[in-house]
């Protein structure tokens, strides 16, 4: 049933894509309602009884899945209870063609809540982020000098988050159009991580170099600076199974869904270096 109100809901508003997609929406005049375990609306999808409220009069959502599988499912039928209309799902590029990967559970389990629902739904998949250099787990390595990851010679699509963002935007406020539609998000290219470094290098003016590890070198790293070992696993596994070749085409669906071509790898470059993300 309609609840005849235009508020938008974001999860992960604090989030690399959920503040821009919430200053966005703002922009455009749309109600928004920031939703995360800080915000002024607490959301926390380990607490069921954080979610009623963050609902109530919400006409559509933006939703980041949880790092485990399940819980997307009870949420939809909560958001259907509660009125809402429509459901925008942040999910991965190619997810079903990671096959039996253990990466992305959680995604693919939040893209079969939100795909077998009621709702009008659409589910974004979007490459590996740019920002991830310089907002995310990438950054201190590079700030220190050398990137290390078990990455090679198959190349990844980075996309823009700038442009995840704005793709969201469009959808959240278009109702109708993009029902049904999953788009596969990519940029304009893809690169090996080993490229994408030497540009950094380049706009930056500092010495970085990549350097090509195994999977268990990286998770032994990964415990070192303090994840757990499931948490460790899991970031690994999403590059052997990069390592298949799977996701490394890029697409048209960005060019589709905003009428422009992506934001190029180099541009992202320019900007955060400008900005002195890895240094003087």
């Amino acid at each position: 049933m309609s609840n005849g109100n235009d508020t938008t809901l974001i999860l992960g508003a604090t989030g690399k894509t959920g503040r821009r997609i919430a200053a966005r929406l703002r922009l455009r005049g749309t109600p928004v309602r920031a939703a995360s375990r800080s915000s002024g609306t607490r959301f926390d999808w380990s607490d069921p009884g954080s979610w009623d409220a963050a609902l109530r009069g919400i006409a559509a959502v933006y939703v980041v899945a949880p790092s485990v599988p399940g819980p997307v499912h009870e949420f939809v039928a909560r958001a259907e209870a509660a009125g809402v209309r429509r459901l925008v799902l942040l999910s991965g590029h190619g997810a079903d063609t990671w096959g039996d990967s253990t990466f992305g559970l959680d995604m693919r389990s939040a893209e079969d809540a939100v795909r077998g629902s009621a709702l009008e739904w659409t589910v974004l998949r979007p490459s590996n982020f740019a920002q991830n250099f310089d907002e995310d787990v990438f950054h201190a390595p590079l700030v220190a000098g050398e990137l290390a990851l078990p990455a090679g010679a198959v190349p990844e699509p980075f996309i823009d988050v700038e442009d995840v963002a704005d793709a969201a935007a469009a959808v959240l406020t278009e109702p109708g159009r993009h029902a049904g539609r999953i788009y596969e998000l990519t940029g304009p290219r893809a690169l090996t991580f080993g490229e994408a470094v030497e540009l950094i290098a380049r706009a930056s003016g500092r010495p970085l170099t990549y350097r090509q590890i195994s999977p268990a070198e990286y998770v032994a790293a990964l415990v070192e600076e303090g994840l757990s070992e499931d948490d460790a696993h899991h970031v690994a596994e999403m590059f052997v199974m990069m390592e298949r070749g799977l996701i490394a085409e890029t697409t048209d669906d960005l060019a589709t869904l905003l009428g422009r071509p992506p934001r190029t790898f180099e541009d992202y470059v320019v900007r955060a270096a400008a900005a002195g993300a890895w240094g003087r």
